[in-house]
């Protein structure tokens, strides 16, 4: 059965330039190895998506209407469904000295903000810069291949799902107790300073309530962890790596007795060798 629309996905795709077959995004890490584009910072893994939603390309929308949980396929994605069509209006010629300071070091390719607007320099020469404000991929038919890994179902999995698409957080870092329509989420202290945070816990509440329907209250508890229990937690870890050490150590002794007795007994049939042909 297709998946309706509203419905969460988690979703694996490499997405690429038709003509040039370079990739411009992925959620897969061997993809972006093998294409140069790895970023060592970033968690590769599917991407949550509600169909239908605006989350993505609408031209990927309309596909992702038509598959199933499961699927694998090619979507071919024209510009008017994708980035959108080059517009010659969003191309100026500048001075490059409004550049400002650095302006001597721009260079074609580079993107750049100037009067809130980021363009891509096109031309640089006889002190002027050609900026093109069209997005990078405008006029490109995108084609990505796509897996739809998993539909969420649960409650509890859209909530850990939700909240990871808006707080940067590990699964085990995530922590709430829904009691009937109230959902109470704990909110650890290293997301006490994230930017915008007040922003943040109004968009998690929003799509909660909007996925799962009988939560009608999100109540965020921020959680602080004494520091005795840090170093306990500190302490395990460190025994647990004296045990290891400890292990480690004594098969580096039991490898040096062995190799000392293998020597000794070496040294002694060759002492008897010695004895042998001197009688």
């Amino acid at each position: 059965m297709p998946l309706e629309k509203g419905s969460l996905i988690l979703l694996d795709y490499t997405a690429k330039i038709k003509d040039t077959d370079n990739i411009i995004e992925t959620t897969i890490e061997e993809d972006a190895k093998k294409s140069g584009t790895h970023d060592p910072s970033r968690n590769y893994e599917p991407k949550l998506i509600s169909v239908g939603e605006g989350w993505v390309l609408k031209g990927l929308d309309e596909a992702l209407s038509t598959a199933n949980e499961g699927d694998k396929m090619d979507v071919e994605i024209s510009p008017d469904k994708g980035f959108g069509e080059r517009d010659p209006s969003k191309i100026r010629m500048i001075p490059q000295r409004k550049l400002g300071d650095k302006s001597d070091e721009v260079s074609i390719g580079d993107e750049i903000e100037i009067e809130k607007r980021k363009g891509i320099v096109r031309y640089v020469g006889s002190g002027r810069v050609q900026l093109d404000f069209n997005h990078r991929y405008a006029g490109r038919v995108l084609l990505y291949n796509i897996n739809v890994v998993k539909k969420i179902q649960t409650d509890d999995e859209k909530v850990k799902s939700l909240t990871r698409r808006w707080i940067p957080l590990k699964d085990d870092k995530i922590k709430f107790e829904i009691k009937g329509p109230i959902l109470e989420l704990f909110l650890p202290e290293e997301t006490f300073l994230l930017d915008g945070i007040q922003i943040i816990k109004g968009a998690v509440s929003n799509e909660i309530f909007k996925y799962v329907p009988s939560i009608t209250s999100v109540k965020f508890i921020e959680e602080y962890v004494t520091r005795e229990k840090d170093k306990k937690d500190s302490n395990v870890e460190e025994q647990e790596g004296k045990k290891v050490e400890e292990q480690e150590g004594k098969k580096v002794e039991e490898q040096k007795g062995k190799k000392s007795r293998r020597a000794k007994k070496e040294a002694v049939i060759q002492l008897l060798l010695v004895v042998a042909v001197c009688f």
